[in-house]
């Protein structure tokens, strides 16, 4: 192999191997988002939807303000296991990457390397622990014409998606 490989070779795994690292670090991150839902449903029959589509998804109520008409609804999410396999599995697909190019490097090294293979179980519980969490969805209604409410909703990205494709609004804009 030419030796001008080699070191070319090394720098892409390493570079491969820190974007994998902040991938790693990234599944875990908080993605909270403020969104307006419009709808042109009554406002009591919307609040019985909001309700009923929460108590689904096994959220509670955790403090609720008449005088703003807010509501804030709490409940534990879940780490997804495929999720945390598949980090495990990225993650040593990555370090044996990062081994490979060690080994040619430090050819005495080689068996001794193998061993950094231990550590990628890791990426999946830093994943497990960190996703799992108690999520706050607030929620404020506010009259915004004739026949349109208009909903403050500040959830996590993914739960307001949710919320979109259960209960059907006429309009959504983010609140920045």
């Amino acid at each position: 192999m030419n030796t001008a490989t080699i070191p070319s070779l090394f720098v892409l795994t390493l570079v491969l191997a820190t974007g994998l690292f902040f991938f790693i670090r990234a599944s875990a991150k908080d993605r909270t988002e403020q969104v307006e839902l419009i709808s042109q449903q009554p406002e009591a029959a919307l609040m019985a939807q909001l309700q009923e589509y929460f108590d689904r998804r096994a959220y509670r109520v955790e403090s609720l303000n008449q005088e703003n008409n807010s509501v804030t609804f709490t409940g534990l999410v879940r780490p997804s296991i495929f999720l945390a396999i598949l980090l495990t599995i990225l993650a040593s697909a990555g370090i044996f990457s990062l081994i490979l190019a060690l080994s040619t490097l430090f050819p005495n090294l080689g068996k001794v390397l193998l061993l950094l293979l231990l550590a990628s179980p890791i990426a999946g519980i830093f994943y497990w622990r960190k996703a799992g969490r108690t999520e706050q969805v607030s929620l404020k209604l506010q009259p915004s014409g004739d026949k349109d409410v208009s909903i403050w909703v500040k959830a996590h990205r993914d739960e307001i998606l949710e919320l979109r494709q259960a209960i059907p609004f006429t309009e959504a804009r983010i609140r920045q």
